[in-house]
């Protein structure tokens, strides 16, 4: 145990070698990126980012289990844009997720190994402030973390509780639907009517006086079962927040100014089923999600230190007593903070992060918490993060700690 923990540090030690000065979110060589111009101004043109999260993993031995270290690649992904004019888009964006000894194929051929769409979707500008699109998207509901940028987050992942809909209703938290999006000065919405996913991760059957089964798509022949409603909305009270893409920013790093209050929803008519008591009928339940959070960024001084702070309390109505993996009937409370140092050469950010689920269908809840330390070379560009990570259930407790590398261009 001792040892592995020590690798890890060494690992984070020696990284810190080779190190570039840093300016808010990005790198001073970064220069916008990849972007192929097509014309003088500018206005036709590709945009390319890619990115690749690597982590070591090191799982502290229970009563249960023995101790176990490995390698993961987390996240290997490309996502490019286009425009020829201000007034369409076009966006696919691909790769694969949790690359690790055990999903490895040998021919590569396996389903771990794939490649897939994560998001392709096309939008108008009917307004200069507002968009309406269609395809395989992320304009979600319910809160921040339902639409967490993947390129910035300040916690070494986001809170896995709060992509609420992964596999149940969606692929990895995109929806096949239509979109409409924009704002009116300070405050930003968007909403979507989706299709849901027929055969999603909950394969289980409904039995009577057992909790409800998510797959009202699956087992109901029923029209609203097929379609899901989300919104999200929020007001910002400092600087304003890009809504060009739908993926949210985790930390600037102390490049805005931010106070922003949201709240949202997903709405899913007869998502879960339950086996009726007295018949063994099947019937279908609402899906009623719905969240209220904040998000705050503070710049301190003129070193750019900052403090990243974000709040939610969530709402979770997924049927009677429904549990599954994560997801539970109930209330989930979520915030995390952290502080940015200022730096010429390396910034580092400590910060901790905590949880608390309480479900309907039993009386233990859940909670977990998170202890970590970024380190930027040139903003989110490239860094490392160590996160010692603590979860409580039902008596049960693992711990473990983690070392991820990222580079994003």
């Amino acid at each position: 145990m001792k040892k592995a923990a020590m690798t890890i540090a060494m690992g984070l030690a020696l990284g810190l070698g080779g190190l570039s000065p840093v300016m808010s979110q990005g790198s001073p060589d970064y220069d916008g990126g990849f972007k192929f111009k097509f014309n003088d101004s500018g206005s036709k043109y590709i945009r390319l980012i890619s990115w690749a999260q690597v982590q070591a993993n090191y799982n502290f031995a229970t009563a249960n289990t023995p101790e176990q270290m490995g390698f993961n690649l987390r996240r290997a992904r490309i996502l490019m844009f286009s425009q020829i004019t201000d007034r369409f888009l076009i966006l696919a964006h691909f790769g694969l997720n949790s690359l690790t000894a055990g999903t490895m194929s040998p021919t590569g051929k396996g389903a771990g190994s794939q490649l897939f769409f994560h998001d392709v979707w096309a939008q108008y500008n009917v307004h200069k402030n507002h968009t309406i699109g269609a395809g395989l998207h992320y304009f979600n509901g319910i809160s921040r973390l339902n639409n967490q940028s993947t390129l910035n987050m300040m916690t070494l992942d986001n809170n896995r509780a709060s992509w609420a809909t992964i596999g149940l209703t969606d692929q990895f938290a995109r929806h096949l639907g239509i979109f409409g999006k924009g704002s009116f000065g300070a405050f930003q919405y968007r909403l979507a009517v989706n299709n849901v996913l027929q055969n999603g991760l909950d394969d289980r059957t409904p039995i009577t006086e057992g909790g409800a089964v998510y797959g009202g798509a699956r087992l109901l022949e029923s029209p609203v079962a097929d379609f899901a409603y989300s919104g999200y909305f929020e007001y910002q009270l400092f600087d304003r927040e890009s809504n060009f893409l739908p993926y949210k920013v985790g930390t600037y790093l102390g490049g805005k100014k931010i106070l922003n209050i949201g709240a949202g929803f997903f709405l899913h008519p007869e998502g879960t089923v339950v086996a009726d008591g007295a018949t063994g009928n099947l019937e279908g339940q609402m899906v009623n999600l719905w969240a209220v959070d904040a998000f705050l960024e503070y710049p301190i001084g003129k070193e750019r230190a900052a403090i990243t702070a974000y709040a939610t309390m969530q709402f979770n109505n997924y049927g009677e007593d429904f549990m599954y993996g994560p997801y539970g009937s109930g209330s989930m409370f979520y915030a995390h903070v952290g502080y940015a140092f200022p730096g010429k050469t390396v910034r580092f950010q400590p910060y901790v992060s905590f949880g608390h689920h309480e479900f309907n269908a039993v009386t233990d809840s859940r909670n977990q918490l998170g202890v970590g330390l970024n380190a930027y070379f040139s903003g989110h560009h490239s860094k490392l993060t160590l996160e010692y990570r603590h979860q409580a259930f039902g008596g049960d407790a693992t711990n473990g700690l983690s070392l991820q590398a990222m580079i994003y261009l």
